[in-house]
């Protein structure tokens, strides 16, 4: 089994606050990620598929084409927005990390070929702090 991953980026801001808890609540949960005027990532995104090379190319599946995938369903999408706002798979979720490599990964698995089988969503926040996300 080869696994392939490709790594794309974008910006985003977003705000974690539970509507039901009190502000002083959200900001002892959430700390400086409770800020109701929003603060931004630098996310690095890498999508991992996995399979067996093609005899006819040597690839489990076109680089090329994995990117413009990635970038036409999710960066476009996401990047330079507010995903409590203006992210339709991310409307009515907590904007966490975490939630956001879940839906990534659901809107990927709508897109990809039959033929791709998608391993893992690592996210990365910060360089201090990702997530992994396997279906």
């Amino acid at each position: 089994m080869i696994y392939l991953t490709r790594l794309e980026h974008f910006n985003a801001a977003h705000c974690l606050n539970n509507p039901e808890w009190s502000e002083e609540k959200n900001a002892i949960v959430f700390g400086k990620c409770a800020n109701k005027n929003w603060h931004g990532h630098n996310y690095d995104l890498y999508v991992t598929i996995k399979g067996e090379p093609e005899l006819s190319t040597g690839f489990i599946f076109d680089v090329k084409e994995l990117s413009d995938i990635i970038r036409k369903n999710v960066v476009e999408k996401i990047d330079h927005r507010n995903l409590n706002l203006d992210v339709d798979f991310m409307q009515g979720k907590m904007c966490s990390t975490e939630n956001l490599a879940i839906g990534i990964w659901d809107e990927l698995k709508k897109c990809l070929p039959e033929k791709v089988n998608l391993h893992c969503v690592k996210l990365y926040e910060t360089s201090r702090i990702y997530v992994e996300y396997f279906g």
